[in-house]
């Protein structure tokens, strides 16, 4: 099949970005031909384009021949797409139960939504997706990319706070003060303190317990690590083979973040570290999550999308104006790298742009 994958940025390593790379990656390992479309000229774009596969900003450009499918991430470049290929079906997957770029794209040619978490799905179907066309789609790891570590100590020696959100202004100084009061040492890895790792997969072996959520908490588990659920948002639990079960239907993310972040709180959790049930949790992950199944459901989904008739809703109907402006505005805003968007103030002048579109 030729697949086109959208995904809003691709300036560096978020979650959309890594998911998008991995899936592109693994589908074309499968034999399929996959382009992905975004903006940005980041590391996850110099790695596809190392495998072959093609990175497009324009969709007219994806491909030398029509797309048979187009799996859509976030609102905007899954409806500048199939706006485009107007023949083409599509399904979209909602990474974010709150974010505005993770709105609902409505559309007859998108024939499934998918959400990584209950939370996202509620959204979807909260935002006009048909409820019998709206799946639960969990997220996965590439398990040939994050290999388990050598076992885990008895007691804990290192910690790790695994996230792009975590600064001085967040959860971090909670999770700091827990650490120091058990005797850990603590290491942050993410852009939030300007310390973006290319290769995570080489670093998280080195920790005995790391503080992390979703797509960052799966891959830390499928190393062997102790995970804590913690992010801005909250605190969670400690994964264990027990509620295993209950926090991957949330992806291991906002929902399983529901009490307040506490250094105490922190501690009771650090409290329950078990090397052995750790390795439990690991096993579980490698053989659930993996990137290669998760490949395969959506190689099967997207064959049954294709097969189905086309719907009789009109395919060809116009943009009303603004919203065609807002889009477009909107994709050259994303073009910029993000330093020179902080860096113009042009967060700010987005925030306009949707006040005089009347798009707020």
């Amino acid at each position: 099949m030729r697949v086109l994958i959208t995904n809003l940025t691709l300036w560096g390593l978020t979650g959309t970005e890594v998911y998008a790379r991995d899936l592109a990656l693994a589908l074309t390992r499968r034999g399929h031909r996959v382009t992905v479309f975004g903006r940005g000229t980041g590391p996850v774009v110099r790695e596809l384009r190392r495998a072959d596969v093609a990175v497009t900003d324009r969709p007219r450009r994806a491909s030398d021949d029509r797309p048979d499918i187009i799996h859509g991430h976030h609102f905007m470049p899954t409806l500048l797409a199939v706006r485009q290929w107007r023949t083409v079906p599509a399904i979209h997957v909602c990474h974010d139960h709150l974010h505005r770029d993770d709105r609902t794209p409505l559309d007859p040619r998108i024939r499934r939504h998918c959400g990584v978490s209950r939370l996202t799905v509620a959204r979807l179907v909260r935002e006009g997706a048909a409820a019998d066309a709206t799946h639960l789609a969990l997220n996965f790891v590439d398990v040939m990319r994050f290999r388990p570590r050598t076992p885990l100590p008895a007691r804990p020696r290192g910690a790790l706070v695994f996230s792009n959100y975590a600064h001085h202004g967040s959860h971090l100084p909670v999770v700091m003060e827990a650490c120091r009061r058990h005797g850990l040492e603590l290491d942050v890895i993410g852009s939030g303190v300007g310390n973006t790792v290319l290769l995570p997969e080489e670093r998280l072996g080195s920790y005995d317990i790391v503080f992390a959520k979703a797509k960052a908490a799966i891959e830390a588990m499928a190393v062997g690590a102790a995970v804590v659920l913690c992010d801005y948002a909250g605190a969670g639990p400690l994964v264990t083979s027990d509620n295993f079960d209950m926090l991957r239907d949330m992806n291991f993310g906002f929902e399983a973040l529901n009490r307040p972040l506490d250094p105490a709180m922190l501690l009771d959790e650090i409290a329950r570290y078990d090397p052995r049930d750790a390795e439990r949790v690991r096993d579980r992950i490698r053989v659930e999550a993996s990137l290669e199944h998760a490949a395969g459901v959506f190689e099967q989904l997207y064959r049954d999308v294709i097969d189905e008739k086309a719907p009789e809703a009109p395919m060809g109907s116009a943009w009303p104006l603004k919203e065609e402006a807002f889009l477009r505005l909107y994709w050259a805003w994303n073009a910029l790298p993000p330093r020179w968007r902080a860096s113009l103030g042009l967060r700010y002048a987005r925030a306009g742009v949707r006040r005089w579109l009347g798009a707020d």
